[in-house]
């Protein structure tokens, strides 16, 4: 897990911003194999949109091969319902204050200020007839462009992403969901701080939904929500915190402001500064993941020797498996996963270039003679 600190919630927000940006550039999509990229709604995007608003402004940017799927909907108020996440994401609803800063509709949304072709934009719709329904052709439509790329995403005070609240299954997928009374109570506040207009159901992808993008990055900004954050960091894996599932993801990077790092032990804090500075220093500071064709697998073909390079691993393969549907295989029990495990080579101390490998047998007999 790549845990990024910045000073504040602007230079955190601009810092995913410029990230997802990069990631599109080197994935150089085409309209035959486009960028697929998972969005967030709320609070806690809108600054990142406003800075990738205006580097596509500027011409940095094409957002034109991007197909984007969106986290989340509520259930039962029309699309043009100025609350609607369909709304968040096209309309402006004029400036309202957060946290000390005015957010114009240019901070508020997104699709309406870039070049997203309508036809590559997937929304959830909560007034489909059928809500099951409609979660299952939105699972396969994700699968259909090979999976989500970037899931881009933000969290509760309670660690939920999307709408995957405290107890929500690690394995569940994009589903109708009933909301909490927290939820409820914390979005009241954009319907005029009456309750009866929140809404109590949802659609939102699932668990599983994010754990099987690529990707996943994560902005966590401001005190409330950094037991969240120490949640995720310092302890296990627990569905009473959906954030730290990220743990089983090979790809997770959390971007916080000072203010979510008040849980974390110093020395937590001071561990991940110390990683990033380390990461800068050799120029990595921007390692994405490998290109693939899908979200089948991932290639890892070259590991370090040692001398700051790198050198193939062409023995050395991993299983390929298909994570495009079904359950993540992260999250199957220890035991089944044990009963599928076949001994594998090790690698032993280099000689000159190459690694020198002995099987798992050789390595047992090995230990047994020095106990010996």
């Amino acid at each position: 897990m790549r845990l990024i600190i910045r000073d504040s919630a602007e230079d955190a927000s601009s810092y995913i911003a410029d990230y997802v940006i990069d990631r599109i550039k080197a994935f150089e999509p085409s309209p035959e194999k486009p960028f697929v990229l998972g969005l967030p709604t709320g609070g806690s995007p809108v600054l990142i949109y406003r800075r990738l608003v205006e580097r596509h402004r500027a011409g940095e940017i094409s957002f034109r091969n991007v197909v984007t799927f969106n986290m989340d909907e509520y259930v039962g108020i029309p699309q043009e319902h100025p609350e609607s996440y369909h709304s968040f994401m096209y309309k402006a609803r004029g400036p309202i204050c957060a946290r000390g800063w005015l957010l114009n509709a240019l901070a508020q949304h997104f699709f309406s200020h870039v070049d997203v072709p309508p036809r590559n934009i997937n929304l959830l719709n909560g007034n489909a007839p059928d809500l099951e329904a409609e979660c299952h052709e939105y699972e396969n439509k994700i699968r259909k462009y090979g999976g989500i790329e970037l899931f881009l995403g933000g969290i509760g005070p309670d660690g939920h992403l999307a709408f995957n609240e405290p107890g929500s299954s690690l394995k569940s997928r994009t589903r109708v969901k009933t909301l909490a009374y927290d939820t409820i109570l914390a979005n009241s506040r954009f319907f005029g701080n009456d309750l009866s207009q929140v809404p109590r159901m949802a659609l939102t992808v699932g668990v599983q939904t994010v754990l099987e993008a690529r990707e996943v990055v994560i902005i966590i900004t401001g005190a409330h929500k950094a037991l969240a954050l120490q949640k995720c960091i310092e302890e296990g894996v627990n569905h009473m915190w959906t954030l730290s599932s990220l743990q089983l993801h090979p790809h997770p990077l959390i971007v916080v402001d000072e203010d979510a790092t008040l849980e974390l032990k110093v020395k937590t804090v001071k561990y991940f500064k110390s990683i990033e500075k380390v990461v800068n220093e050799v120029g990595l500071a921007q390692n994405f993941p490998r290109k693939r064709d899908s979200v089948v697998e991932d290639q890892i073909s070259l590991a370090p020797n040692g001398h700051g390079s790198t050198r193939k691993m062409d023995k050395m393969e991993l299983p390929r498996i298909d994570i495009s549907c079904g359950p993540s295989p992260v999250l199957e029990p220890m035991s089944a996963r044990m009963g599928k495990a076949t001994p594998g080579p090790f690698i032993d101390d280099e000689v000159g270039d190459e690694p020198r490998l002995t099987s798992m047998h050789e390595r047992m007999e090995e230990l047994s003679l020095a106990e010996q």
